[in-house]
């Protein structure tokens, strides 16, 4: 029988980061959650139940970190039920863009609605139950190219090597997240890790520089995902990214968002790549 988690909620008070954040700084990952499961219900065989995390918290979240805009993703535990990341973004046409989750049998109507929306991309899922595989890649791109959406990938990175071929054929952009789900220890020769520098380097694919505190380690060790994330981010500035990964569901141990805003500097000390990496970049792929 399968037995749901329970998620902590994120941290009411968090650390300012510890350097400047440029005008127009974008979180390009995050999710909300409604706190009314009657009208949101969430699928079943979901692999984690969060609490909720409200529009208004992402919004204070933002402003107290000095963030002017941020990217929603759909959420696993809602499938492809987008309602409530739609209304959210329609409140918020200026500051949010979103990335859904759609079935490969979707209405070009219904696509333009996301898109008038703020919507710029779907996601493929493959670590969490209640996302769209790739099974169906080729198919969701041709639908979307039209409207100049990227796809996103959560893929554990070692599946990249067998997955190159069509990978490399998709009309799109595409994005990895959290730096294509790499551990802290990754070895940079490991067929996984060359597979994701020729996305970026020779593709034009995006990686979004998160999720630290996936990979492996405790959150007062976060400073060992520097080898990697620099690693990855020498590959290509142009196509990095950051994202917050609030409210931080599917973990035991909740970490604190400021200081993973602060991470970055580790990872990027240049003061004027961090503002490619949090502004131009973000404004280039979703269209700020």
């Amino acid at each position: 029988m399968h037995v749901t988690p329970t998620c902590p909620a994120p941290l009411a008070t968090l650390s300012q980061p510890a350097y400047k954040i440029p005008a127009f700084a974008c979180d390009t990952h995050a999710h909300v959650i409604a706190d009314d499961l009657c009208r949101y219900p969430f699928i079943l065989g979901r692999s984690y139940t969060p609490p909720s995390a409200s529009e208004d918290h992402y919004i204070q979240m933002l402003n107290t970190l000095r963030l002017d805009r941020g990217v929603l993703i759909q959420i696993s535990v809602y499938g492809t039920d987008n309602r409530f990341l739609l209304e959210v973004l329609k409140r918020h046409p200026e500051r949010l863009r979103g990335v859904a989750v759609v079935e490969p049998s979707i209405h070009d109507n219904a696509l333009d609605a996301m898109h008038d929306a703020g919507v710029r991309g779907i996601r493929v899922n493959t670590m969490l139950r209640g996302g769209v595989g790739h099974e169906h890649l080729e198919v969701l791109a041709k639908k979307i190219k039209r409207l100049g959406w990227h796809i996103q990938f959560l893929i554990n990175a070692n599946e990249l090597p067998l997955l190159l071929p069509r990978l490399r054929k998709l009309p799109v952009p595409c994005v990895l997240d959290h730096m294509g789900s790499l551990p802290a220890n990754a070895d940079p020769d490991a067929l996984e890790f060359q597979a994701l520098r020729d996305l970026v380097r020779n593709y034009g694919w995006w990686v979004k520089l998160s999720g630290a505190y996936r990979m492996g380690l405790p959150l007062n060790r976060l400073d060992e995902s520097t080898v990697v994330a620099r690693s990855i981010y020498e590959t290509c500035p142009e196509r990095m990214l950051w994202g917050s990964d609030w409210p931080h569901v599917n973990v035991e141990d909740m970490p604190d968002t400021g200081k993973l805003l602060t991470l970055l500097a580790q990872w990027v000390p240049d003061e004027r790549m961090r503002e490619q990496i949090l502004v131009r970049n973000p404004a280039k792929l979703y269209g700020f």
